[in-house]
């Protein structure tokens, strides 16, 4: 264990290291990161970026008195290391083991768990609020990226911030990437204050001579001073946060601890929000992660010596994969169809895309809604966008899809990528809620591949129709067996792969793959199992249900998604309304068991082990389907 690392075991502990040794404790961390983060995987580039920015934050605050709202909040891990959770790396995203994103249940020094872009000056506002109105005298810090300064969520808090009364920081991390490059007009306005010398420069050599001046030098400052606006304005192109009403302090640089400190000193002093703009290198200090920030974003175990994954042998194909190339093939056949992507083009597959269409690819930042609405707009006008968003992020568009996209009745695809369980990341990130809230829309068309074929089946099928469509499907290797059943897709039609009797697995999307295991657990049991693919959601296969009915006890639904609003709750209420509906329809009641996650956050681990904790795996199902054709409590 390196040496100063040793003596921080708890909040405000590095307090009692000397000035002279921040530079080694700087170095120190950032090999004790490399090394953990080789082992367990997890957001490495983020976190070395900002190494001598979270030491100069714990260096100005009083932890946990003090609060410090991490935007995202995967660049925490310096956080939880001068928090005294330094033992917990060695568990960092695994099951049961230290979290990646900032967790209250962890420490009082997490004030937000957090792991969505753009909410931490609004969360911070309302910190300061509290604290005034409480009669408090505690210091807040929202640390923002200059990435989610592309979400609108950051302006509307931002607006509010400059009525402000009170102190409120604002730390503007100035890395030139969110998770790939930024685009878009801040990102340009940004790059200009970066490049912008002349207004420090001038404003040095101008104390510089007035302090030489006996007598008359001070009274000079002072009244220079009242000139600062108007010099600003004429040599910073903008000044568009002065112009909101904030007071600005930089840029400056955010590997310096003394400068940083000394503009957080300065800033706590002034009753108003404050931005410091602080300019950071991502990847700072691992030559591989310097080179290619994006790939180091979020990683997967890696060898330190050049960075490559540990993992060995082909890789399995995904979803994203196939996705990526059959996006690519429709739009080449169809010059209609344009993508859009919000700040995620590596991660959701449209690079290969943004290459050979490079006029109809747009990536709008991190703006979920804009990005939806905005694809609205080119529906209306004729042509048909593919949203590609990780299901989690698509929750920030929920009015948008709902108000733009479907009460319009517009051909709008949503590939929707990471649904369901994604693992290490956690409660954020889990795609869990989809189903449940795509499943409330009018005219939307929800659907969900079994294998790989299906996944390039169902987006050419998405992109020839003429209303809302959305294509949930799962993080990680994409299911490549049933090969041979390519029945063709029909709308709101399934897919009998096998027919028996006495139970009917029905089951959505991921949960095919699973059904066909539980099916051979069962069959050691003496039961002969149905398994349907049920390929649509929305709408439900009403005469495939009817025929599930007449042809078997139990029906057991499959998803991987919550159970409220979900696939399961929706199949139960069509045999409900049958019956109550119109008499005797249904001669008997249905009996369907519903296996999906609980109403609840899912805490992170690897999907296999969540999966087995939630009942999801086959093992749980052959029993829960057992019991429930026995009579019993299932």
């Amino acid at each position: 264990m390196s040496e100063l690392l040793e003596q921080i075991n708890g909040p405000n502990d590095i307090k009692g290291i000397a000035p002279g040794e921040y530079r080694r404790l700087a170095q120190e961390i950032r090999r004790f990161l490399v090394q953990k983060i080789s082992r367990t995987g997890g957001h490495l580039a983020s976190n070395l970026g900002v190494v001598e920015l979270t030491m100069a934050l714990h260096l100005c605050c009083s932890l946990p008195e003090d609060k410090i709202v991490w935007d995202v909040g995967h660049q925490c891990y310096i956080h939880k290391l001068l928090t005294g959770r330094r033992e917990g790396f060695d568990t960092l995203r695994q099951y049961q083991g230290m979290s990646g994103f900032p967790k209250r249940a962890e420490s009082d020094c997490d004030i937000m768990d957090t792991g969505h872009s753009s909410t931490s000056v609004s969360a911070a506002l309302g910190l300061a609020k509290a604290r005034d109105i409480c009669g408090e005298n505690y210091k807040v810090f929202a640390v923002i990226g200059d990435g989610a300064l592309s979400g609108g969520m950051a302006y509307e808090a931002l607006n509010n911030a400059a009525r402000l009364k009170s102190n409120l920081i604002i730390v503007l991390n100035d890395n030139e990437m969110s998770i790939s490059k930024n685009v878009g007009g801040m990102s340009s306005y940004l790059g200009k204050i970066r490049t912008n010398t002349n207004y420090t420069g001038l404003k040095e050599d101008v104390e510089k001579v007035l302090q030489k001046m006996p007598y008359l030098g001070s009274v000079l400052t002072a009244k220079i001073r009242g000139l600062k606006d108007l010099i600003k304005r004429i040599l910073i192109p903008g000044m568009l946060f002065e112009d909101m009403g904030l007071t600005y302090i930089g840029p400056i640089d955010g590997h310096d601890i003394k400068q940083m400190v000394m503009a957080f000193q300065s800033a706590a002093k002034l009753n108003k929000a404050v931005m410091v703009h602080v300019i950071t290198q991502k990847g700072r200090g691992y030559l591989p992660a310097q080179k290619d920030p994006s790939a180091f974003h979020g990683v997967a175990p890696f060898y330190v010596k050049d960075g490559k994954e540990r993992q060995k042998g082909e890789q399995p194909i995904t979803y994203t994969d196939v996705f990526s190339r059959k996006i690519v093939e429709e739009a080449k056949a169809n010059p209609a169809i344009t993508a859009v992507s919000a700040a995620m083009p590596l991660g959701t597959g449209l690079v290969p895309f943004a290459e050979k269409f490079p006029k109809r690819f747009f990536d709008v930042g991190i703006a979920e809604e804009h990005a939806v609405t905005f694809a609205a707009g080119m529906a209306a006008g004729g042509l048909h966008p593919v949203v590609a968003v990780y299901s989690t992020f698509l929750q920030r568009a929920y009015d948008q899809m709902i108000h733009d996209v479907c009460l319009n009745r517009l051909p709008v695809t949503f590939a929707i990528d990471r649904a369901g369980l994604v693992g290490s990341d956690g409660e954020t990130h889990q795609g869990i809620f989809d189903l449940a809230y795509l499943m409330q829309m009018p005219g939307l068309m929800v659907m969900a591949p079994k294998n790989v074929w299906e996944m390039g089946e169902m987006l050419h099928f998405a992109v020839q129709q003429s209303i809302p469509v959305a294509i949930r499907y799962p993080r990680g290797k994409a299911y490549e067996g049933l090969e041979r059943n390519k029945e063709p897709i029909s709308a709101g039609k399934g897919e009998w792969i096998v027919k028996g009797k006495e139970i009917a697995l029905l089951a959505i999307g991921s949960m095919v793959e699973t059904a066909m295991e539980a099916r051979e657990l069962l069959k050691r049991e003496g039961f002969t199992v149905s398994v349907v693919n049920a390929r649509f959601a929305k709408p439900l296969d009403e005469e495939m249900l009817f025929e599930a009915f007449k042809m078997h006890s139990v029906i057991v639904t499959l998803e991987e998604g919550i159970q409220s609003g979900g696939f399961g709750e929706a199949v139960a209420a069509w045999y409900q309304d049958r019956r109550s509906i119109r008499g005797q329809f249904l001669e008997k009641e249905a009996k369907v068991c519903i296996v999906a996650l609980p109403d609840r956050f899912i805490e992170h681990g690897s999907v296999k082990e969540l999966k087995k904790k939630y009942h999801l795996d086959a093992e749980s199902i052959a029993k829960k389907a057992n019991k429930a054709y026995s009579g019993g409590q299932y």
